[in-house]
């Protein structure tokens, strides 16, 4: 057997296979989906799922934790589009800029309330909690209550939690956890964060 006719049989045998497990498949209800880890793209990934969800016509919300009044590309782009995009920037900024846990847990827990509203908002199709993971690392927020909070989501809403150090409660009742695997940083040789591709 030549080399093509063996790629084309594999190919066919990878088709046959494929299409016999996509037939056992089912549409899914919404999904609750968690970035975490310490490498790049948390939020990035979960940016491009809003691009997605715009692109079929889809309302989004987005409630960003801890990021504050740091401007960023996000940021700027998606507010571009109210029509289709609710952003609400709730953080107070980084941990070690506010240095002050009374104001970070009530930055935490208003953006929580916001969160809730759009989960149980029938127009929203997604909703971005964007390091929420940080807050609830810091125990700003009641990790039982938020889970619970997120369980009870409408069927078919699709909710999506960035940011590193994911609990494992949090992990225990996602429907699709992803862990971004730091291999290489250029922060780890001395270069800053770069517009546009890091914020």
């Amino acid at each position: 057997m030549t080399d093509d006719a063996a790629h084309k049989a594999a190919m066919q045998a990878l088709k046959a296979e494929r299409e016999a497990l996509m037939a056992n498949m089912h549409e899914g209800a919404g999904l609750l989906m968690v970035h975490t880890g310490d490498g790049k793209g948390k939020s990035t990934a979960a940016f491009g799922m809003v691009a997605r969800a715009l692109g079929w016509g889809l309302k989004v919300g987005i409630v960003q934790y801890i990021k504050g009044k740091w401007i960023t590309g996000e940021r700027q782009f998606f507010q571009k589009f109210p029509d289709q995009v609710t952003y609400r920037v709730m953080g107070e900024g980084f941990t070690w800029d506010t240095q002050d846990r009374a104001r970070d847990v009530a930055a935490a827990e208003a953006a929580w309330k916001v969160s809730l509203e759009m989960i149980h908002d029938p127009k929203l199709h997604l909703v971005l909690l964007d390091e929420l993971n940080i807050a609830l690392r810091y125990d700003y927020l009641d990790i039982a209550a938020v889970v619970e909070g997120l369980k009870g989501r409408p069927p078919e809403k699709h909710v999506v939690v960035t940011g590193r150090n994911a609990k494992p409660e949090l992990i225990a009742v996602a429907d699709l956890v992803t862990e971004m695997t730091l291999v290489k940083h250029p922060f780890q040789q001395g270069i800053k964060a770069a517009r546009g591709i890091d914020f």
